[in-house]
């Protein structure tokens, strides 16, 4: 039987739930192993007048402590501008920014340590929100645009016209493994570093420039994760740079795992955002012009922001066609730790905005929300144009909407929620359905390649090597759902190495969603290499030709008299013994994707991953609490490698939008400092959240020959289907709403009395 379309438990699986998966920590520890730890700076910003280490050098167990000065290559580094300190110079931008690096033999040695070091800075004024940033003219990174039609015009001559400004939180990652690394020094300065991150050659690669080093004399291994979500693509490479140093200065295997606390208080978060926007639209509710502006609270450095914020403005139009639009983004610097890329990467807050637009022209026009979202859905030319200039293409869309529309009972729903809302005085109900059409590709070019080893060995078993990473999303079992196929073998016969720069060059992150896309093709396509060669070898061995030789049921034999057949391992064991190659490289560069950032057009994605969800939520009119009664969504993933770890991953991802849009509220001191950096003060959603009715299906839909096995990318699209929970809450209140809808916000709404609108054509409404 294929592997493909067969729902294989995730190969970790069994691990995962007895605990014998191994992550960073998990390592049995080295003779002579170190820990490590940091003394931070005790202020948001300022300058440093002092360091004193005369008590922590006292302290018994305490190794060495590290500052700047012991760096051997450069202090500076970055995924894009090389503007971060690995240990703080002279400024200091963050609370908490690592100022003095601890090596130790043990934890209490450690503590001691970082409590005995004595910093002293003088404070300067820092900027922590978006306004104050803007007010100061403090930004990081090109401000973009994207443009296209006359937005002054269809301004000008529009029934229609609102205006607002939507707050968008941030988002802590919560991965369940904190940020960590382990370092081992090698021969000839060379060192290997076991990294939980999504992105092995950028911690080869900033390791080097750190450490003065060639690229090939660092090694990153990365077995596994115990969590990712974007949270370590860039920001896994400051502990893995610093045990790097340790290590190589000491010739001592070094060991850097962050605490839950410290993880949370001192990595960077998805990107809070303010989005000011002005939209015309007709009587009916079509949109006419949009005017969208974007700034982004970027944190002290660039980091991945301005890449974040190109997803933002790529993703602002949603699932609806807009035929006149001005949208900008601009990337806020203050005082907080660099915010980085997290599942979607700039796609929730743009596909938020519009989605609350067209909740508030609902609201003005006295229509179904639903109803102006049909309206101005993609569909056939001219209107499946973006902003941007891509076509949409293969468009399922319009159908999804239809077919949940119905099997949701969405029109029955709402009369009935109606009636509750007139005449219950204790809750309020709230409906909405929303989609998402989210582009798979990376937006920076080079980014879209991937490459892969595949070894066959003589007793017919295959060892795959690739440059994606496992952080539980099931990536590997997919990849040896393809290969097993390949070569018409058992699942059982293939397995995932762990990722390793010394196997895979020059690798892209595994983000985007792009993990299978890319890495899964290039691990197909050197397995064709290989099953080519050994068709060749059969076609001789069976009198036959090339052209009839089938791989079925770990046997091959020719199609025209299949009952002479060759096992799978013989042909292997006897290709070994006439010296035919079982091993090959595959490289896989994704077509036709290309986008101009000056000129605001291209075609960055190689397709669409598309849906659409509906949310039922009922809301404590005394307490603002809320409940999710139901929700039913509906995507297009292509035909589907593995629908049980697509099916996990639409929901988990659901969830985890929905927490954004709701309970996972970022609550800073006045000083910057980070005051939800626990569970019992952040709330990701827990069991007793999940809405008591949830209904997942997926389309058929065999239409996405592009990409490998017809499946689309399914690790971010879910997520943004999380703002129909959002927007039921907006419905329900018939008022402006802040992201996330927490209770004590909904308390709020509820007492507030809502602005009234002045009469078309002139109308302006401030929301």
């Amino acid at each position: 039987m294929p592997s493909i379309g067969q729902s294989i438990p995730h190969d970790s699986a069994r691990l995962h739930v007895t605990g014998q998966a191994t992550f960073i920590d998990d390592m049995p520890s080295m003779p002579g192993e170190l820990l490590l730890d940091c003394a931070g700076s005790p202020i948001a910003r300022g300058t440093i007048q002092s360091i004193d280490l005369t008590a922590a050098r006292a302290i018994s167990g305490v190794v060495a402590l590290f500052t700047c000065k012991d760096i051997p290559g450069s202090n500076h580094f970055g995924p894009v501008l090389h503007d971060e300190e690995l240990l703080a110079e002279k400024q200091v931008n963050y609370i908490g920014q690592p100022i003095v690096l601890i090596a130790a033999e043990n934890h209490q040695a450690l503590a001691q340590a970082r409590k005995a070091i004595k910093i002293s800075v003088r404070e300067e004024t820092p900027i922590f929100t978006i306004e104050e940033a803007i007010a100061q003219k403090s930004f990081v990174g090109p401000k973009r645009t994207i443009a296209r039609g006359n937005l002054d015009q269809a301004i000008d001559s529009a029934p229609h016209l609102l205006h607002g400004s939507l707050k968008i939180g941030g988002q802590d990652h919560f991965y369940l493994e904190s940020q960590a690394a382990i370092a081992i020094p090698g021969e000839e300065g060379a060192v290997t570093i076991h990294s939980s991150t999504q992105n092995p050659t950028e911690i080869q690669a900033i390791v080097a420039h750190i450490l003065g080093l060639g690229m090939h004399q660092v090694i990153c291994i990365c077995k596994r994760m115990g969590g990712g979500f974007g949270g370590k693509e860039t920001q896994a490479a400051a502990p893995a740079a610093m045990a790097a140093l340790v290590a190589t200065k000491l010739r001592r295997p070094a060991r850097f795992v962050y605490t839950k606390d410290d993880d949370m208080k001192f990595t960077g978060k998805r990107h809070p955002y303010r989005a000011d926007y002005s939209v015309a639209f007709d009587h009916d509710g079509r949109i006419l012009a949009l005017k969208a502006d974007f700034f982004s609270n970027a944190g002290f450095s660039l980091d991945l922001s301005a890449s974040v914020m190109e997803r933002t403005m790529l993703h602002a139009d949603n699932a609806y066609y807009i035929p006149n639009c001005h949208i900008t983004g601009t990337c806020c610097k203050t005082n907080l730790p660099s915010n980085t890329a997290f599942r979607g990467f700039g796609g929730p807050q743009g596909v938020a905005t519009i989605e609350n637009i067209i909740e508030e022209i609902a609201l003005y026009l006295k229509k179904d929300a639903l109803e102006i979202r049909k309206l101005n859905c993609y569909g056939p030319a001219p209107c499946n144009v973006t902003p941007y200039g891509q076509l949409v293409e293969n468009n399922h869309l319009p159908e999804i909407f239809s077919r949940l529309e119905s099997s949701a009972n969405y029109g029955t729903r709402r009369a009935a929620i109606t009636k509750i809302n007139q005449t219950s005085r204790t809750h309020l109900k709230g409906l909405s359905l929303t989609a998402v059409k989210f582009g798979i590709s990376f937006t920076k070019k080079f980014l879209n390649q991937g490459n892969a080893l595949v070894n066959v060995y003589t007793d017919g078993t295959v060892q795959v090597s690739t440059g994606g990473t496992e952080m539980g999303q099931g990536l590997n079992t997919k990849i040896r759902q393809l290969i097993a196929d390949e070569f018409a073998i058992d699942f059982a016969d293939v397995l995932l190495m762990p990722t390793s720069t010394e196997k895979n060059n020059n690798t892209s992150p595994t983000a985007a969603s792009a993990g299978t896309d890319l890495n899964g093709t290039a691990a197909v396509r050197a397995a064709r290499e290989i099953r080519n060669r050994l068709a060749d070898f059969a076609a001789e061995l069976l009198a036959s030709s090339a052209t009839y030789i089938v791989f079925k049921d770990s046997t091959v034999c020719d199609s025209r008299n299949p009952t002479k057949t060759i096992s799978f391992k013989e042909l292997c064991k006897l290709a070994h013994m006439e010296r035919i190659n079982l091993g090959e490289r595959g490289f896989y560069a994704t077509p036709g994707v290309d986008f101009d950032r000056e000129s605001g057009t291209g075609t960055p994605f190689l397709y669409y991953t598309t849906g659409c969800a509906v949310a039922e939520v009922t809301i404590d009119r005394f307490t603002g609490q809320f409940d999710i009664d139901r929700i039913d969504l509906l995507m297009d993933i292509g035909r589907s490698i593995n629908p049980g770890i697509d099916r996990g991953q639409v929901v988990g991802g659901f969830v985890q939008g929905m927490g954004w849009c709701t309970t996972e509220e970022l609550k800073y001191a006045d000083t910057g400092a980070l005051l939800s950096y626990s569970p019992t003060t952040y709330k990701i959603p827990g069991v007793m959240d999940i809405p008591k009715i949830f209904n997942v299906d997926f389309i058929d839909n065999p239409d996405n020959t592009c990409n490998v096995a017809a499946s689309k990318a399914v690790g971010e699209p879910p997520l943004l289907l999380g703002i129909c929970v959002w927007t039921a809450i907006k419905d329900a209140l018939k008022s402006p709403l802040e992201l996330p809808a927490t209770p004590e916000q909904i308390l709020l709404q509820l007492t507030r009395a809502r602005p009234k609108a002045s009469a078309p054509p002139a109308a302006a409404m401030t929301t």
